[in-house]
């Protein structure tokens, strides 16, 4: 499946370590486009994989992760309003 994640996390005194180790996690397992917004293809194992791992560094109370997910990535168009970034070229 193709997934696109994005990720928000609070500042506060901790936020700096729980956003570091959140970007490293999302980065060993889909493709880093813009600040907090990841993309790629990923079988639904290693999505699980990838949640378990994040589980550990997401504050419940504080932090958010949002997953969306399509069967695959040529049902999705990329539109760019501003600087086009060629980091997203997974999209058509």
């Amino acid at each position: 499946m193709y997934v696109i994640l994005v990720y928000d996390i609070v500042q506060d005194e901790s936020s700096a370590k729980a956003a570091r180790r959140i970007f490293k996690t999302c980065k060993k397992y889909l493709t880093h486009i813009q600040k907090s917004v990841f993309e790629g293809e990923i079988s639904r194992g290693m999505l699980e994989k990838l949640r378990m791992e994040l589980e550990k560094n997401v504050r419940k109370d504080r932090d958010s992760i949002l997953i969306f997910k399509g069967r695959d990535e040529k049902w999705l168009k990329k539109e760019f309003w501003g600087k086009e970034d060629d980091k997203t070229s997974n999209f058509f």
